[in-house]
């Protein structure tokens, strides 16, 4: 794998987020805080791989609007180079509602980053020629995501998918495109179900010893690496066994640091973000410490509030390693 930047292929939406005790019910009404800010799956992404030191350009759709204003603002503060196709559509919006432990329930309304086209894709092949590492998720058409991959692979790059929300369309095309395949336990157990056959708890998923977990990862994947996120209990990885990525097995997990989390939200935008950032960074490293690595930036993305605004920014005293936030 080659050094270089790293290109995001995704949504910009304009977060309304609640802050309430608990998640409302049905029919329920309560009392709670509201702020607004940056979001999209795809933007919390190219933010935390920016953030976390890597060349980053953003490939997005935006509306002709506030929001699309306020993504191409915060994109020249972070240094994100955006390559944004202009669309009738709104900029995307999404509602979140975030208990006192911090879990959350969003609700997205895609606008223009349904409109994302394997055009627009196209038309930017010069950041693709220059990238290391090309990172997309499913909150944009399924074929523009297909194509960025396909781009991806036939430039020399890594192919990386975060394959949610858990509920977006996903084909055995789109996973065979991809290298690594990076789902939490939701979007995990909804792979399961609908490409191998399987019914799995997502609430298990954590719990499942290292051989069944990985023999679930290659019924999923055979060719390639998979990443399940588990939130608190940091990760697991699945390598093929003739593509150990520079690790020494093909399965193992990888803790994360006990923190005291304010909002999750943008958690695992974090960890895909900064292990396409590392990857694209340090390829001779081996996998296993690009994994510890993000799962210590996300870990410090959940000590404060919000989604893109919550990704942290590596401190130039701080090596290869973000510091957390004391707790």
């Amino acid at each position: 794998m080659r050094t270089g930047g790293v290109v995001v292929v995704g949504s910009f939406n304009v977060d309304h987020a609640w802050t309430t005790d608990a998640l409302p019910l049905p029919g329920q009404t309560l009392a709670g805080t509201y702020r607004s800010g940056p979001g999209g799956k795809g933007f919390n992404q190219a933010v935390a791989a920016a953030r976390s030191g890597a060349r980053t350009t953003f490939v997005c759709a935006l509306g002709a609007d506030m929001g699309g204003q306020l993504a191409r603002a915060l994109a020249a503060a972070d240094g994100i180079d955006l390559r944004d196709a202009a669309s009738d559509a709104p900029t995307g919006t999404a509602g979140i509602f975030i208990d006192a432990a911090g879990r959350n329930s969003i609700v997205v309304g895609a606008g223009a980053n349904a409109t994302l086209a394997p055009a627009h894709v196209d038309a930017h092949r010069d950041a693709f020629a220059e990238a290391a590492v090309v990172l997309a998720q499913l909150e944009s058409p399924v074929d523009a995501v297909l194509h960025a991959l396909a781009r991806a692979r036939a430039a020399g790059a890594l192919a990386m998918l975060n394959p949610a929300p858990a509920n977006a369309a996903t084909t055995p095309a789109l996973l065979a495109a991809c290298d690594v395949l990076m789902p939490n336990e939701t979007e995990f157990a909804a792979l399961l179900a609908r490409h191998a056959g399987m019914q799995v708890d997502p609430d298990e998923v954590a719990a499942l010893d290292d051989a069944t977990l990985h023999a679930h990862c290659r019924a999923l994947l055979p060719a390639g690496t998979v990443v399940v996120t588990l939130g608190a209990a940091g990760c697991f990885v699945s390598h093929a066994e003739d593509a150990l990525r520079g690790d020494a097995a093909a399965p193992q997990r990888i803790a994360a640091p006990r923190v005291q989390a304010v909002d999750t939200t943008g958690a695992g935008d974090a960890f895909n973000g900064a292990l396409a950032s590392s990857l694209a960074q340090r390829p001779q490293a081996a996998f296993a410490a690009h994994m510890r690595f993000a799962v210590r930036y996300a870990s410090a993305s959940v000590l404060q509030a919000g989604a893109a605004e919550s990704m942290p920014r590596m401190r130039t005293d701080a090596g290869d390693e973000p510091v957390l936030p004391a707790t």
